[in-house]
């Protein structure tokens, strides 16, 4: 089993949304590094903390898991959509997803609270210039930011 970030912006698709709809899949990654993760890492089961990005204060929201493994993201070959990949064929997709499922709202844990911790002092989200949507999370950092979430 494996750990992940997952960041979304609460105006595009929050933890409250997720609750809502039970589970989604998580389309329109356009990083080669995030889709990698995805494609040939996670697998069903693995946990997933829940990120708020982009707000007013960012920081963990929720706890969620992957449900659905990777499959080709049908965005890429959306012609008038915003995901659409001109590159990607139905024989050939470049991009993926997998679907991730509710698990629980948290506290928020923000970001400010995360970077105070020692324990949490190599987290990807935390290093300087990390902009990717997906991040892999430590085994001890994932039990570190359980037993913090409350």
């Amino acid at each position: 089993m494996r750990y992940w970030l997952m960041k979304s912006e609460p105006a595009e698709f929050s933890i409250d949304d997720l609750a809502r709809e039970g589970h989604v899949a998580w389309f329109g990654v356009r990083n080669y590094q995030a889709r990698n993760f995805m494609r040939d890492q996670m697998r069903v089961g693995d946990g997933v903390l829940f990120y708020h990005s982009t707000c007013a204060e960012p920081g963990i929201a929720g706890l969620a898991e992957v449900s659905v493994p990777a499959y080709p993201d049908a965005t890429q070959f959306d012609a008038g959509g915003k995901y659409f990949d001109s590159k990607a064929t139905q024989e050939n997709p470049r991009w993926f997803n997998v679907e991730v499922r509710y698990v629980k709202h948290t506290r928020l844990l923000p970001i400010s609270e995360l970077r105070g911790y020692p324990e949490l002092a190599t987290m990807r989200i935390l290093a300087k210039g990390n902009r990717l949507s997906i991040t892999p999370v430590d085994p001890d950092e994932w039990n570190f930011i359980l037993k913090h979430l409350g």
